[in-house]
């Protein structure tokens, strides 16, 4: 098993201090005097750091990271946050045109091979932060190009006043026991599960990330490069979407599917108005943050057929890159530093941290790993795949084609669909590719 299992059983076996909120994260008075490296002498100036969390831009939280920053650099003058409420479509058109600012998150959609086309070479950086988990995630060529913001392992969060309302005393730990719980909840007056039909990005959760995790395997996408029908009923796209229908058409998600919202389907989870999600455990703390205590969230693997065997998808979260058309390079690399080293980003968004020597604190992982799940790693996507996929017009890790298998007449006409779609993708990339 790979290093980074190794080091998740260490943790388990160490434990973890619980933090308390989402927002007790230590953050650096000042920095403390130190001999300064060469690189750092060109830190200073202004940079603009684009993002999808909103919600830490509005609530003060990136200004306190960036009044730290300050102190530790006191040559940059200013920190600019650009935060975008629809990260993954609106970043594309921003990185195109250049106006991405000088930090960002790498989108999905972008393959090994592009990656220096829009970002600037960070391997000076991931090597001052010394053992990171996913270091070459985003590396093309012998040249690391993102740096993981957290880790996240998927699973179903839980509401446990809600479940106790219900009448529901433990986690289900198969799939007939999943709908039991859904059907209970329901008959509480409680929403079962949020799917955020309406937030759209959420639904890769039940096709991308759910079928990976099904299959045990963290090349499972990948390997669509050398199928001509990916999706087929009987195999993980179609169980995982077999899932996200019948609880549509059991009516345990939110009630109006379209005009769902991501920021509404905090506070209802939060006051317990609502019960569960399928997301990583990156989403615990902003419950928290939404009012939620501690101790009312709960975290377990989603229990996706009824064979007893748990898996669990480890699974990066947003790499931090360096715009390749900033003008402001290491004051830009000095700040994706700073968030991993010194900001408590990690802990306040409640991941697994990047640099593998560090636990997390929080509880809900203790929750989680006590039921003992195999665990596996999310893999990369070939250059290839990403060349049939935007070749074939389906916006994976966006949502929109799944909205439409989950809620159509018949899924068997979809995956139809979707795999002339892929078939035609395929051969127009395997084309280009021909010399």
């Amino acid at each position: 098993m790979k290093t980074i299992m190794l080091l998740l059983a260490i943790s388990l076996c160490t434990g973890c201090r619980a933090s308390d909120s989402a927002n007790d994260s230590p953050l650096p008075e000042a920095a403390a005097p130190r001999e300064t490296a060469p690189m750092e002498t060109l830190i200073g100036g202004s940079i603009t750091v684009t993002t999808n969390r909103v919600d830490l831009v509005n609530d003060g939280t990136f200004d306190r990271y960036a009044a730290a920053f300050k102190a530790k650099y006191p040559a940059v003058e200013n920190v600019v946050f650009e935060p975008l409420s629809n990260y993954e479509s609106e970043i594309r058109t921003r990185i195109t045109t250049g106006s991405a600012g000088d930090v960002l998150f790498i989108p999905g959609n972008i393959a090994q091979n592009q990656l220096g086309d829009f970002f600037e070479p960070v391997e000076d950086v991931a090597a001052r932060l010394g053992k990171l988990h996913f270091k070459d995630f985003k590396a093309y060529e012998g040249h690391v190009y993102g740096i993981v913001s957290g880790v996240s392992v998927e699973g179903i969060i839980y509401n446990k006043r809600a479940f106790a309302k219900a009448g529901i005393s433990s986690p289900p730990q198969s799939l007939t026991a999943f709908y039991e719980t859904c059907r209970l909840l329901r008959n509480a007056g409680v929403i079962p599960i949020y799917v955020n039909y309406g937030a759209q990005w959420p639904m890769k959760q039940w096709s991308e990330i759910l079928a990976t995790m099904m299959s045990g395997r963290g090349s499972f996408l990948d390997e669509m490069t050398t199928q001509e029908s990916p999706f087929q009923l009987e195999n993980e796209f179609g169980r995982a979407l077999t899932i996200l229908r019948t609880l549509i058409q059991n009516e345990d998600v939110e009630p109006d599917l379209r005009n769902s919202n991501w920021e509404a389907s905090k506070q209802d989870l939060s006051s317990g108005k609502a019960g569960m999600y399928f997301l990583g455990n990156w989403a615990i703390n902003q419950l928290i943050a939404t009012g939620a205590k501690s101790e009312d969230i709960g975290f377990f693997p989603f229990p996706y057929d009824n064979s007893g065997n748990l898996q669990a998808l480890l699974n990066n979260d947003w790499f931090y890159a360096v715009s390749k058309v900033s003008t402001n390079k290491e004051t830009a690399k000095a700040w994706i530093r700073f968030m991993v080293e010194d900001s408590g980003y990690d802990i306040q968004s409640g991941f697994i941290p990047p640099q593998t020597e560090k636990k997390w604190q929080l509880p809900q992982l203790d929750e989680f790993f006590a039921y003992k799940p195999v665990l596996f790693e999310n893999a990369p996507t070939s250059p290839l795949w990403y060349d049939i996929a935007n070749e074939s017009r389906i916006d994976f890790f966006q949502g929109e084609y799944l909205q439409r298998a989950a809620i159509a007449e018949d899924l068997r006409t979809s995956f139809e669909q979707l795999n002339r779609q892929w078939q035609e993708g395929k051969a127009r990339a395997e084309y280009s590719r021909t010399p």
